[in-house]
């Protein structure tokens, strides 16, 4: 008998083509997110589980899952996962940790650059019919000759950095470990403290994994220590961010902009996860920017990671070790559940 597979979300009609020649496979053929209830109902037989963003596994879902041998997350960043408790079932996790990198820092680059030069208040004036002509408005901030402050230089970070020294920035970072002399010399990159980061910087892009010590990091106390008139871009976790206290900030005028990409109603693990972006916030078109999470959304780099996901499946069904496992699980009875 085949072992099931269940797939939470869409995923390119190769995907299934492909885990169907090792596994019957139950797939989500709608772009909506299926609710937890509805995704426990049709894994409750399932030997592999491949996961999305939207998605949160924990101790009492994986308990109704007594078959499961793999969770398969197409995506890097895992923190509204419980590993410690698919470890303890002798459940495979893996991510896909290598394919996201580029996409997310082009994205950010372009939020920084449509947040400062008023691109969609630009769009939204041409597209309302009254444009006749040039006219001196929309005057915004430049890139070049400014400071940018990246939290984090991970292998987003590196990325970001890389590209924007292109653009003549002052780019200073914070982050316990120190660049490379070949990069930091390539791209005029200053290790610095967080405190120095804050002041200094025009613009300040946080590029962290959510985590205890990084929940709320830029909130009240840090944007009050922020250089006045300065920007925030955030393409990571929308929890490294108090969206109250940036909206705080944009009122008075200590931040001319804040951009996002992630937000904090996304972080499923968080018990007091909001239901929604703050409605005073998305009001506030004129000192925003704002994507749907596009920070992977090339049409090649999420083919590919599905492929890497399926990849990983395919492996535990034989009977090997996943290429995109994070963790080592006990080979042993799973628990009752």
């Amino acid at each position: 008998m085949k072992p099931n597979v269940v797939l939470t979300h869409w995923v390119h009609p190769e995907i299934i083509t492909t885990l169907e020649a090792v596994a019957n496979v139950t797939a989500n053929t709608t772009y909506d997110t299926l609710s937890r209830d509805e995704i426990l109902a049709r894994s409750a037989d399932a030997d592999a589980l491949m996961v999305f963003m939207p998605d949160s596994i924990d101790e009492q879902f994986l308990a109704a899952c007594p078959k499961l041998k793999i969770v398969s997350a197409a995506l890097k960043g895992y923190d509204n996962f419980d590993v410690q408790a698919c470890t303890r079932r002798g459940i495979w996790f893996s991510i896909v940790s290598d394919l996201l990198t580029i996409p997310t820092a082009e994205l950010t680059i372009g939020l920084l650059l449509g947040l400062t030069r008023h691109l969609a208040e630009g769009d939204r004036r041409i597209r309302r019919g009254g444009f006749r002509g040039w006219r001196p408005e929309l005057y915004g901030t430049g890139l070049t000759g400014r400071t940018v402050g990246i939290i984090g230089m991970g292998a987003v970070g590196r990325a970001i950095a890389q590209r924007l020294s292109s653009f003549d920035m002052n780019i200073v970072y914070c982050d316990n470990i120190p660049l490379p002399d070949d990069q930091s010399q390539a791209w005029g990159a200053r290790q610095v403290d967080l405190g120095e980061l804050l002041a200094t910087s025009d613009f300040v892009i946080p590029m962290l994994p959510m985590t205890p010590q990084t929940f709320h990091l830029l909130g009240a106390d840090a944007i009050a220590k922020m250089r006045p008139g300065s920007y925030i871009v955030n393409a990571c976790r929308g929890s490294v961010i108090d969206e109250h206290a940036a909206l705080d900030g944009l009122r008075s005028g200590q931040l001319a902009g804040y951009a996002a990409d992630v937000f904090e109603m996304e972080e499923w693990s968080r018990a007091d996860r909001p239901e929604a972006i703050p409605q005073a916030l998305l009001d506030n078109t004129r000192q925003t920017f704002f994507t749907p999470h596009l920070g992977s959304a090339v049409q090649q780099v999420r083919l590919d990671i599905e492929r890497e996901a399926a990849r990983n499946i395919v492996q535990v069904l034989r009977g090997e070790r996943p290429s995109g496992a994070i963790n080592a699980p006990a080979f042993q009875e799973k628990p009752a559940g």
